[in-house]
């Protein structure tokens, strides 16, 4: 069975547990970052409840953990699903840190799936588009690794 990686903005994480279920649903298996598990359990995906370093820069190291836990996951599966929906009022919206895991990937020679458009108003753009992603136009059911 194939696994599929999760990655997407914190503030996604409510549509990561709704997509996970449609892509097991696939024949899937797959991961997504445990802090949306940690929220779904909370019924709290109030963002900042969970990104503390921003109220105690003491607290980066969480970030950090939380970041190279994900990277693990990403070289343990065969592929990342990017989530980019609209976040204050950028559509698609691909932010650094699923960037950077969408580097891992590239560099992992995994396969970079994005759910909905590439952003073209991204100061990545260049970057996003020399991943080569597939991208699936907003169709789940187009998934395909």
């Amino acid at each position: 069975m194939k696994t599929i990686v999760i990655c997407a903005s914190v503030s996604f994480y409510r549509q990561a547990i709704e997509i996970e279920e449609q892509v097991k649903g696939q024949g899937y298996k797959v991961i997504v970052p445990k802090i949306a598990y940690a929220m779904r359990d909370a019924n709290d995906f109030e963002v900042s409840h969970y990104k503390t370093w921003f109220a105690d820069a003491n607290e980066y190291h969480k970030k950090g953990e939380l970041m190279r836990a994900h990277f693990d996951r990403i070289a343990e599966g065969d592929a990342v699903l990017v989530l980019n929906f609209e976040k204050h009022g950028v559509q698609n919206y691909i932010g650094g840190n699923v960037l950077m895991e969408m580097g891992i990937a590239f560099y992992l020679e995994k396969p970079v799936i994005i759910l909905n458009e590439v952003p073209k108003d991204s100061a990545f753009l260049e970057e996003l588009l020399g991943f080569e992603p597939t991208v699936l136009h907003g169709k789940l059911a187009d998934l395909k690794i």
